[in-house]
């Protein structure tokens, strides 16, 4: 299969899958437990029933919205994500680059590949700092000074993260940053030789965000330990206000699912909410972003930007999530497969195809503009 075959999600995933060592996939393709809620994310679209208009003069279709003060040219981001380069040796400049091709935002994960600062510097359109809360009150201020620095548009802080779920797939490999594999993960590594060579021949792997705090080398501080020992389970809502103060800016909740916890953000001053399970790689069983979208938007859409992730695989979906009222769709995976398939020309591919996509449905539904797209247009079985 070559890149000029992928034609939807589930061939860039078969492409990714040819092209990766077993345990580098399936830290992208697995999820949490028995992976219940992964397959849920994108099986709760399917219970959602597209009722079309037709005659209404749809020659010119608006894909743009405005989401947390950014103008989006579709309504679709790309999710920041961790270890971009270990799938591709470009990673968040392969992902980035594509995004500000299609004026769209996308954002650097702390846990990234590439620093911030050099992506903010190399790529225009709206970008976002994904962090988490550390144990070190200091650290956090310092991560968000250095965002403010390096001109980030939002501040998301990931708050469904506060220990790491439980990703059997990597247990059985033995995948972990540093590479510590057993002996399944090793021989997987020996059959995909090419990506190793990629991996040695290309600038060292690094997470400049946390240089100072995660020794790579396999010394202090590996990734897992990162999660259970520099992370805070303590945070709480006082916490996260005095953050939200600090920053002064566009500043965002990624994880949120109950209508409790929307209305929470919305009295400290958060000017966004993602609805997200981590795509399915933290609490097994958690209900999808999309049943909860309905209630969440009747509760507090009118007084804070609500978004959602976690299954988008199609055109029809994002239009499912938009005719609920979400004000943009955020991507994974439908961008990490093809960026390991091929780099920036897969990303570019994947964003390209979806963008047709939406425009084509916007067309058979009979809207021009995101803001036609209302729940009128749905039926639920």
């Amino acid at each position: 299969m070559r890149l000029q075959n992928c034609h939807n999600f589930h061939d860039f995933r078969e492409l990714a899958k040819r092209r990766l060592p077993g345990p580098i996939f399936n830290y992208i393709d697995g999820a949490a437990d028995d992976e219940v809620t992964l397959r849920r994310n994108a099986a709760s679209f399917e219970q959602c029933d597209l009722v079309p208009n037709v005659l209404r003069g749809v020659t010119d279709v608006d894909l743009s919205v405005t989401v947390m003060g950014q103008k989006l040219a579709m309504p679709v981001y790309c999710s920041p994500t961790a270890l971009q380069r270990l799938f591709h040796h470009d990673g968040e400049n392969a992902v980035a680059a594509a995004a500000s091709k299609f004026g769209t935002m996308f954002g650097v994960s702390s846990l990234g590949t590439v620093s911030l600062e050099q992506i903010r510097k190399t790529y225009s359109g709206p970008q976002v700092y994904q962090f988490y809360f550390h144990k070190d009150r200091g650290l956090n201020q310092a991560m968000m000074q250095r965002a403010k620095d390096a001109g980030v548009n939002v501040m998301m802080l990931t708050v469904d993260s506060i220990t790491g779920g439980n990703r059997e797939r990597d247990l059985r490999t033995g995948f972990s940053i540093p590479f510590k594999l057993n002996l399944a993960g090793l021989t997987q590594f020996a059959v995909k030789p090419a990506w190793a060579l990629n991996y040695l021949t290309h600038e060292r792997f690094r997470l400049p965000q946390l240089d100072e705090h995660v020794d790579m080398s396999g010394g202090a501080m590996s990734i897992g330990r990162y999660f259970t020992e520099m992370l805070d389970p303590a945070m709480t809502w006082d916490d996260v206000a005095q953050m939200v103060k600090l920053w002064g800016g566009q500043f965002c909740l990624k994880g949120i699912m109950s209508v409790e916890d929307a209305k929470r953000a919305v009295d400290i001053g958060c000017t966004g909410i993602i609805l997200s399970n981590h795509g399915g790689r933290q609490l097994d069983g958690s209900r999808s972003g999309f049943d909860q979208l309905a209630e969440i938007v009747d509760a507090v859409g009118d007084r804070i930007d609500v978004m959602m992730d976690g299954g988008i695989q199609r055109g029809t979906h994002v239009l499912k999530a938009l005719s609920l009222g979400a004000k943009a769709v955020g991507i994974g995976r439908f961008y990490l497969y093809p960026l390991a398939a091929a780099g920036q020309p897969g990303v570019e591919r994947a964003l390209g195809q979806l963008r047709t996509e939406i425009e084509r449905d916007m067309k058979l539904m009979g809207c021009t503009s995101v803001s036609q797209l209302t729940r009128e247009n749905l039926r639920f079985r």
